[in-house]
């Protein structure tokens, strides 16, 4: 049979394959069965979501560089502080709280603590700088900030002038701002108060093509289906492999993306509805990794596709043979397909690849692409969960078109941006994901972007934000903000600017003007200036294609 036959016959074989395992998980009475759109044996809050991982008890929840916090001993401090929360700082349902910290463990804590109090938790990127702070909190309007000693410097100015109290992890006292004291008395509980599904549960920052950021808000129902949809991807990965959803050892997860992000959450979610250990690290280095992996016998490796490819670079080169792992999960970015080759060709089927496609507006991955399925169609990002529904809008002639994504997931809109939510949302609830993509034997795969994005390393930067900062600068003319390829971080941020006449400024000069205002990976790794217009279509669009092929590749 000729090759393109067999491949052809595999991936049909696959299909139907996964076909029947959903159908298994997904039918009347079946674990994930839908009516209506949503689970109907899922959690309906995520306050409701933790209180059950009480009883796990003393089993080993995060393990980091000061030791281990079982979840009894997790449970019991953020109890603890939703306590104080609602009594000693009078918050009530609704309210909002920012969570910025790196990821210690007093991140899920602060987090947590907001949920079972039925506050908003509001967890910020702890990489921006103290002007993109005071945006969100200027938008968002908390009535308290839960941050480590290390952000405290940029929001401490925010939180003065709108007397708004802190409590700092990690750091000491300071003006309005007290240490964090744990309570971790096991009698007492979380505070009596009413947690519904319709209520709000957090709000997650993502840059839009205003250049600015956005609240995405969800609902407890809607992350209460965040935490279902990858328990329902491992279920099917189980059967998948012939085996029982639930049986053998709960896993260990090394995830390498930071809280705040939306992918953490998945992959958060997942070892917490198995009362399995979440193993942390300071910063990304693929030599820890692979210390930390032989140290806790890690069994799930979770990062951006940068992360992983680093990992498996130095597996190589030492010999590790990452024994212990039996899966390898990528988000956050566009998975090359080298990395199922490579995990192939070392490890067989010992360790399974996974990767699959999500937002911060669907509150999470919703769609996974995993297994068999994953090495025979490496370029899709898989099927999508049971409550949610994917459609392809205007498709062309090769059944390309914009993704639209609607489900139980979805977040409910902007905050406070009823324009924006507007223009992402249509009347009848799909979302408009903004990227091009093609549907084939129910697998999505995203071709391209429709929103102007680089995608650095798994994080989000937006061109017109960047260029709104270029533009700011007094020797500039006109600026562009693009992606080049990069061989390690996949993309990486350019631009090419022209100045105003008799003005003179370095690219590094540029570069520094950047960094003052935006986090560090969104400054331009190279700027080209030039003194001739930038090239613009007839409607004035800057063409960014002719653009590219003048940077570095």
């Amino acid at each position: 049979m000729p090759a393109t036959a067999t491949a052809t016959a595999t991936a049909t074989a696959t299909a139907l394959a996964a076909e029947a395992v959903a159908a298994r998980l997904t039918g009347p009475g079946a674990p994930f069965a839908v009516e209506d759109g949503v689970y109907v044996d899922g959690p309906r809050t995520l306050r409701e979501f933790v209180e059950v991982t009480w009883a796990y008890g003393d089993r080993p929840f995060l393990l980091h560089g000061g030791g281990t916090m079982s979840y009894r001993e997790f449970f019991d401090a953020a109890c603890g502080l939703a306590r104080s929360l609602v009594g000693e700082h009078g918050l009530r349902p609704g309210d909002r709280a920012v969570v910025a910290m790196r990821n210690h463990p007093e991140w899920q804590i602060a987090f947590w603590a907001a949920q079972l109090a039925g506050l908003v938790a509001v967890p910020l990127n702890a990489w921006w700088t103290e002007e993109e702070f005071a945006y969100a909190l200027d938008d968002c309007s908390p009535r308290v900030l839960l941050v480590d000693g290390e952000r405290v410097g940029r929001v401490r100015r925010w939180a003065r002038e709108h007397r708004v109290p802190g409590i700092v992890f990690h750091g000491e006292a300071s003006e309005g701002f007290r240490a964090y004291v744990p309570d971790t008395d096991p009698l007492l509980g979380p505070p009596l108060v009413d947690v519904l599904p319709e209520h709000d549960a957090t709000i997650v920052y993502t840059s839009g093509t205003t250049g600015r950021p956005k609240g995405a808000v969800a609902t407890h129902l809607a992350q209460a289906a965040a935490a279902t949809n990858p328990r329902y991807f491992a279920a099917a990965s189980a059967l998948a492999r012939n085996g029982i959803p639930g049986q053998g050892p709960a896993p260990v997860s090394l995830t390498t993306f930071p809280f705040f992000h939306v992918a953490a959450f998945t992959s958060l979610y997942a070892v917490m509805a198995a009362g399995g250990s979440l193993v942390l690290m300071r910063k990304w280095d693929p030599a820890e990794a692979l210390e930390l992996i032989g140290r806790h016998r890690v069994t799930h490796y979770a990062g951006v596709p940068t992360t992983a490819l680093q990992l498996l670079d130095l597996a190589e080169r030492t010999g590790d043979p990452l024994r212990s792992l039996t899966m390898l999960n990528t988000g956050g970015a566009a998975a090359p397909p080298e990395i199922v080759a490579r995990i192939t060709a070392r490890h067989g089927d010992r360790i399974e690849p996974r990767n699959g496609y999500g937002l911060t507006e669907t509150c999470g991955g919703v769609l996974a692409n995993f297994g068999a399925e994953y090495r025979a169609d490496p370029r899709s990002v898989g099927r999508p969960a049971p409550a949610v529904e994917v459609r392809v809008d205007r498709p062309d002639a090769d059944g390309v078109g914009e993704l639209l994504l609607r489900g139980q997931s979805l977040a409910r809109g902007y905050w406070r941006d009823e324009e924006a939510t507007r223009h992402a949302f249509t009347e009848d609830g799909w979302f408009r994901t903004g990227d091009l993509a093609r549907i084939r034997d129910g697998r999505v795969t995203v071709v391209d972007r429709l929103k102007d994005m680089v995608i650095r390393g798994g994080e989000n930067v937006y061109c017109v934000e960047v260029e709104a900062v270029l533009h700011d600068h007094p020797a500039v003319l006109d600026a562009a903000v693009l992606g080049v390829p990069h061989p390690v971080l996949g993309e990486e941020v350019a631009a090419v600017v022209r100045l105003r006449a008799d003005a003179a400024v370095t690219a590094d000069e540029l570069r520094a003007h950047v960094g003052t205002s935006l986090a560090a990976f969104k400054v331009p790794a190279h700027v080209l200036v030039r003194d001739t217009e930038l090239p613009r279509n007839p409607a004035g669009k800057i063409l960014k294609r002719e653009l590219r092929a003048t940077l570095p590749h």
